[in-house]
């Protein structure tokens, strides 16, 4: 499996992040007790679909998953695909549980999700090369000021890991309404040009939603807020 050069003054080793926010509602807590343990991704050795779901099936997997909204979207939209999400911050953790557990009009909780309540890193290294049809980044922390660039997920190592852990053919999704993040991104996406196709043929592609790509929590917030928002579909070459 592929690992991120420590060396290479743009790799991420971790994933910086607020850990825990306000305290959590008694049913909240519950959750994070009861269901938790239940749908966690396992601390140790390879990552894999049928180790996780017991059976081969398409692999998604989901950096900092926010509140889990588009978690919990498509899992219900795919329920034959298999979902991974990795959040540190225990707040968002118990509202993606929520999710998970069950909503007005489905019966059941989702099946086909896993939860790391962590470093998404520590786990997407566990994952084989070539095991992921889907990976998601949407509205990352942009981490603004230039001594906190090393910090940005999107960077060369960080791009580098993703394109080894996408099939080919295999799509990564990213989101921001951050201009500054916005064009070190771009910046980063073309330096990867060879392993990276951008599916978008006009600005439309990048400026209206997709189809299955729901609205966060985070992007309602930065549409409130004035803020365009920006939409990346690129294919693993």
């Amino acid at each position: 499996m592929t690992a991120i050069k420590p060396g290479d003054p743009t790799t991420l080793n971790r994933l910086y992040g607020r850990a825990k926010g306000k305290p959590l509602r008694q049913s909240q807590q519950g959750l994070v007790d009861r269901l938790l343990p239940q749908i966690a991704v396992p601390d140790e050795d390879p990552v894999t679909a049928e180790r996780l779901f017991g059976r081969d099936c398409p692999l998604h997997f989901e950096i900092g998953f926010g509140g889990g909204e588009h978690l919990a979207f498509r899992a219900d939209l795919l329920p034959d695909h298999g979902f991974i999400g990795a959040e540190p911050f225990l707040n968002g953790v118990a509202q993606a549980l929520t999710h998970i557990e069950g909503e007005s009009g489905r019966n059941a909780p989702l099946r086909n999700v896993r939860i790391q309540h962590g470093d998404a890193l520590d786990v997407l290294r566990r994952i084989p090369d070539g095991s992921l049809s889907f990976l998601y980044l949407l509205h990352p922390d942009p981490w603004p000021k230039s001594r906190h660039i090393k910090r940005r997920m999107m960077n060369d190592g960080p791009v580098e890991l993703f394109a080894a852990k996408l099939k080919p053919g295999g799509e990564f999704r990213f989101g921001t309404d951050h201009p500054v993040y916005l064009r070190h991104a771009l910046m980063v996406m073309r330096r990867h040009a060879d392993r990276f196709e951008w599916q978008a043929q006009t600005p439309r592609d990048f400026q209206q939603r997709p189809g299955g790509w729901p609205e966060t929590r985070y992007e309602a917030k930065a549409r409130a807020q004035g803020h365009e928002v920006w939409y990346f579909r690129y294919r693993r070459r």
